[in-house]
């Protein structure tokens, strides 16, 4: 959760890591979330604040404080409130893969199997957000008197902490899967294609020096240590 660059750099090594160049270029996101939906509009540029179409004020106050500390702007560049990834995740919960309509969603499911055994949950993405947003106030409230978004940012993190690590037990939803969800929609909305609401500018490319949906770059694939001297592309065709 620190805010020194080491660990942003960190953050952003892994992440590129386990994901192919290819799967960012086509504009897909780290899981199936972003691509979920089978004609994604790309938002419309308006001065008007985004109006969450899923989350309620209290929840979209959450999710906007949550990712924040996920992703956090300093001297390296924009975080995820820069990036519009809160507009990512709620256009997410209307999509097929928010409303689970991916997965298979028959019982019986059976928690207490290994990970390994797949999704064993009832819930689907959005419900995993309803509960895990309500049962993490609640627990804040009662350990702080206070809403989670309305926590200084050390205690935010060190909340986030606990649900990283299961360290906090909510009777609705697993603490650790609401967090993975969490920071996985997060990273996906930092870096996918703005095409999906998230990335805004293509702050997440212009960090990693990523091209984007450009198709002529490949003379530069074997030049390394040479900075790609051109901005990224969006699959929209807008340039960063």
């Amino acid at each position: 959760m620190s805010q020194d660059k080491e660990p942003r750099r960190r953050f952003l090594r892994q992440v590129l890591a386990i994901v192919p160049a290819t799967t960012l270029a086509t504009g897909a996101t780290l899981s199936q979330s972003a691509c979920s939906s089978d004609k994604p509009a790309a938002p419309a540029a308006s001065t008007t604040p985004y109006e969450p179409k899923y989350f309620t004020a209290d929840e979209w106050r959450f999710v906007n404080a949550a990712v924040d500390r996920l992703i956090p702007a300093d001297d390296l560049g924009p975080g995820a409130l820069q990036a519009d990834v809160p507009q990512f995740i709620d256009r997410q919960m209307e999509t097929p893969f928010g409303h689970g309509k991916l997965w298979y969603m028959q019982g019986p499911f059976h928690t207490d199997q290994p990970p390994e055994m797949g999704y064993q949950l009832s819930l689907v993405p959005r419900d995993i957000y309803r509960h895990g947003i309500a049962a993490c106030d609640a627990y804040c409230k009662k350990q702080y008197n206070k809403a989670f978004a309305e926590l200084d940012h050390a205690t935010q993190e060190t909340v986030l902490g606990d649900l990283e690590h299961a360290k906090v037990e909510f009777d609705s939803v697993p603490a650790r899967t609401f967090f993975s969800y969490l920071l996985a929609n997060t990273k996906e909305g930092f870096f996918s294609d703005p095409i999906h609401g998230g990335n805004k500018d293509m702050v997440g490319w212009k960090m990693v020096g990523f091209p984007g949906a450009r198709a002529d770059f490949l003379d530069w694939a074997d030049q390394p240590n040479v900075k790609y001297p051109y901005g990224p592309v969006s699959i929209s065709g807008k340039r960063g």
